[in-house]
């Protein structure tokens, strides 16, 4: 009895689908489409992965802060009771200082939003922070371009100096050097006495849009009414631990919190932000797969039922394939490989075009992408294994017409 090997297996499965080249394309549509998604969300988030973690890792491994409420993670219910805790103050950051014997940095931020103007020019939206002479050094590091930073003096005689973003350098100084000049921010003026180092974007938005002045002063012009980030800084993790359980014991005491109470303020670090967006992008990831593999599924419906049409169109060539000597597993094979050709051929178009739109965002909105070559592994083999799978019922059928009733078939 003759036999089939694969090499001709393949030869004369590849040679059906070319034959058939416009339902070939529309059966590799669902699966190009399922990897497409998949291939593009995955090199978009894993781009961002990378990106997220690199700029974190600037907000300092061994810092912490001190928050009025959770960052994440809360109902509005609970949102809402958090509004009623008392406000973090200036006072509990000297209490810290003056107790916390593992905190080696210790500064306050506040901040609103306001236009900066000058001259004619103005930019809205300003980010204008209130920070401590120590908190150039803690958290998200600023450097400076030129000039200097927020000195104690000027801190404790509430001066009206002010850093200055790049963004803000940009729109209200396009031709002027601003060091020394008095910008407004709402009707107040300040002296420009620090230019910080252009940080670019985070998750598309600016990192320079911002211009910082000493606490005290923003305090006395936009009210001492309002809550503190208080920011730590300790030489080690381990340190790091240490402290937030120091400072959480002493504001617990200054609080009056019995025992059994739920802290009335909140951590951060640098994995706060992580999990933040963890928790963001892992709603969008899931979906995006699921909706991956019903395309693929769909996709492999289609495969089944294309194959069990090409079965019946060529029931008379299977069944002089069996009456020259061709086996069962021969014909079980020729249809499989068809399946999984159709599917892997997809696949691999799917990858292609999955990259080039990952590509093609990440070029339009400055947002990093990125591809394991696991994932683009993967992709094919699953790919492949959905045309196995549909395959095998169309595959199985056709290997087991009747020779002679499929020699008697019009088809």
């Amino acid at each position: 009895m003759a036999r089939v090997h694969v090499s001709e297996s393949i030869s004369m499965a590849m040679s059906s689908l070319w034959a058939n080249k416009l339902r070939t394309f529309l059966t590799l549509l669902g699966i190009i489409i399922g990897v497409l998604t998949i291939i593009s969300v995955v090199s978009i988030i894993q781009g961002l992965n990378t990106y997220v973690y690199t700029k974190m890792a600037f907000y300092g491994a061994n810092d912490f802060t001190v928050t009025k409420f959770s960052m994440f993670g809360v109902s509005l219910e609970e949102f809402r009771e958090q509004m009623k805790r008392k406000d973090l103050t200036m006072e509990d950051m000297r209490t810290i200082k003056d107790r916390c014997t593992e905190c080696e940095l210790i500064g306050a931020t506040a901040s609103n939003n306001r236009m900066v103007k000058f001259g004619s020019q103005f930019i809205r939206n300003v980010e204008v922070r209130g920070v401590t002479h120590m908190d150039h050094m803690i958290g998200t590091v600023v450097e400076l371009e030129r000039g200097r930073h927020i000195l104690k003096e000027d801190e404790d005689h509430s001066r009206a100096v002010c850093i200055i973003g790049r963004d803000v350098v940009n729109e209200l100084f396009p031709t002027l050097d601003p060091l020394g000049r008095r910008i407004k921010i709402g009707s107040q003026p300040f002296l420009v006495v620090g230019i910080g180092k252009e940080k670019g974007k985070l998750l598309g938005m600016s990192q320079d849009n911002y211009v910082r002045i000493p606490i005290s002063t923003f305090l006395k012009i936009y009210g001492s009414r309002r809550s503190v980030d208080i920011n730590i800084h300790t030489a080690s993790q381990e340190q790091m631990m240490r402290a937030q359980q120091e400072v959480r014991t002493i504001l617990r005491s200054k609080r009056h919190l019995a025992y059994g109470e739920s802290d009335d303020f909140a951590f951060r670090t640098s994995d706060t932000f992580i999990d933040l967006y963890k928790s963001a992008t892992q709603g969008i990831y899931f979906a995006m797969i699921a909706i991956s593999a019903i395309s693929l599924l769909v996709g492999g419906i289609v495969i089944m039922n294309i194959m069990l049409v090409a079965v019946t169109e060529r029931t008379k060539e299977i069944g002089i394939r069996k009456a020259i000597g061709a086996r069962r597993q021969d014909i079980l094979m020729q249809f499989l490989i068809e399946a999984a050709a159709l599917s892997t051929t997809g696949g691999i178009f799917g990858v292609l075009s999955g990259f080039l739109i990952a590509k093609a965002v990440s070029a339009a909105t400055s947002l990093p992408s990125t591809l394991d070559p696991t994932s683009v592994v993967v992709a094919i083999l699953v790919s492949g294994s959905v045309g196995l799978f549909f395959g095998l019922y169309p595959a199985s059928k056709a290997s087991k017409l009747d020779p002679i009733e499929a020699l008697r078939s019009e088809q």
